[in-house]
C-alpha cells in the first residue's frame, strides 16, 4: 500500500473531472496550482486524495489557521492507493 502525506499547500476543489480522485468534500470551489498538481499526481499514480473524500464538518477539515484565527485553509492532504 502506498501512502503519501504532506503539507502540499494545495487547495483541491470539487470539480467533476477530478471527482473520482478527489471526492466532493473539499472546502474550495477553486484549486490553486498545487491543487491541480496533486490531482494530476494522484491520477497518474492511481491514488485518491482521501482528505477530500469523506464528509466532515467544515471545522474538522481545516489543516491551517492564521494567527488571528479568522482564516482557515485545507492545504495538507493524504493520498493512498486506489483499490
Amino acid at each position: 500500500m502506498k501512502i503519501l502525506l504532506g503539507d502540499f499547500n494545495a487547495k483541491v476543489r470539487r470539480e467533476n473531472i477530478f471527482k473520482p480522485t478527489t471526492g466532493n468534500e473539499s472546502l474550495y470551489q477553486d484549486s490553486n496550482d498545487n491543487g491541480v498538481r496533486i490531482a494530476n499526481l494522484a491520477i497518474s499514480k492511481n491514488l485518491v486524495v482521501t482528505s477530500t473524500m469523506f464528509p466532515h464538518q467544515n471545522t474538522h477539515k481545516y489543516t491551517w489557521t492564521s494567527h488571528d484565527g479568522k482564516t482557515h485553509k485545507q492545504i495538507d492532504h493524504v493520498l493512498i492507493d486506489r483499490r
